[in-house]
């Protein structure tokens, strides 16, 4: 039987990784945190799982990677690894679409909850020890609006829709496909500044690419709701921050819930985090106790297709950067 070698770049540490080894005796492992770490084998892996590491290392691996066929991502983004030498290698590539979707959805009707309810009025309220009656909103009776229906997007949507609301999703291709069930209208890209106003929240669950980099802006926050709530859980720079702290300085907007942000850790200094109307997440909302078991097995199923034969089910266009 034919020895298939795998390296495995970054998580030399890792636990979960350890099930690789069910995978079978005919494949072997490499784990290093560097390129230089995975010779000797290096010359001859056919799969590279990029468990984590940077756009350097990967370049690294690539050049001395003569066999290999196929480049698997553990993230779903892929901003941080892409050049053009990934870009232009007809090797295909897959990520971790998929993996993490369903807790970034629930981390929305989290924050959507938290504001529609005024959980910090109840906070304060309990901590002072004062009985107060005030008025709450239904999340039937109001419209959530996805910047970027991709797989998040529409872990999104399922949920906003069970809850009763009103669903809009803005994606580069509005022909039809799986999820729009959930949907009651889309919008191309290009019709962001329709969407935004009819909005009572805004979530932006697009990759980072060229074209979404800062995609909403001043420009963007003019446009919303004074009662809107801004919540991203896609990648930090999406959202323009120092835009989005003006915004709720001078309650352009009503608050925001981030899990992502343009620095991260978020500096000490930043003004978000001393704000009442923001609810931060610290990059942990796709933390599950198994997020990375699930990482792992979803490289064991593609693993499976590419033995197999079959195609792969999460390729990327590395062109697109999603």
């Amino acid at each position: 039987m034919e020895q298939i070698t795998v390296v495995v770049l970054g998580g030399a540490q890792e636990p979960a990784l350890k099930r690789l080894s069910e995978l079978g005796p005919e494949v072997r492992f490499k784990h290093a945190d560097t390129a230089d770490g995975l010779e000797p084998e290096l010359k001859d892996a056919r799969i590279l799982f990029q468990w984590a590491g940077n756009r350097e290392e990967l370049k690294k691996v690539m050049a001395g990677a003569p066999r290999l066929e196929w480049i698997h991502g553990r993230y779903a983004g892929l901003d941080a690894i892409l050049c053009p030498e990934l870009i232009e290698s007809p090797i295909p590539m897959t990520n971790g679409r998929g993996s993490f979707s369903q807790s970034l959805g629930e981390f929305v009707m989290c924050g959507a909850l938290y504001f529609a309810k005024d959980l910090p009025r109840m906070l304060r309220a309990k901590a002072a020890r004062r009985w107060e009656v005030f008025d709450v909103l239904e999340l039937s009776q109001e419209t959530l609006g996805i910047v970027g229906h991709g797989d998040i997007g529409r872990a999104i949507a399922r949920r906003a829709k069970a809850f009763g609301m009103r669903v809009l999703a803005l994606r580069r291709d509005v022909a039809p496909r799986a999820g729009d069930e959930d949907v009651d209208q889309v919008f191309a890209n290009s019709d962001l500044h329709t969407m935004l106003p009819l909005c009572d929240y805004v979530v932006a669950a697009a990759p980072l690419t060229p074209e979404t980099r800062h995609m909403i802006g001043a420009a963007e926050f003019a446009l919303m709701k004074p009662s809107a709530i801004v919540m991203n859980v896609g990648r930090g720079p999406v959202i323009d921050e120092a835009a989005i702290v003006k915004a709720l300085e001078t309650k352009q907007i009503r608050g925001a819930a981030l899990d992502v942000f343009e620095v991260e850790p978020l500096p000490a200094e930043s003004p978000l985090w001393g704000m009442e109307n923001v609810l931060i997440s610290f990059h942990t909302a796709d933390h599950t106790k198994d997020w990375l078991d699930d990482a792992v097995s979803l490289f064991m199923e593609e693993f499976g297709r590419w033995r197999s034969g079959q195609p792969l089910k999460n390729v990327v266009d590395k062109r697109a950067g999603y």
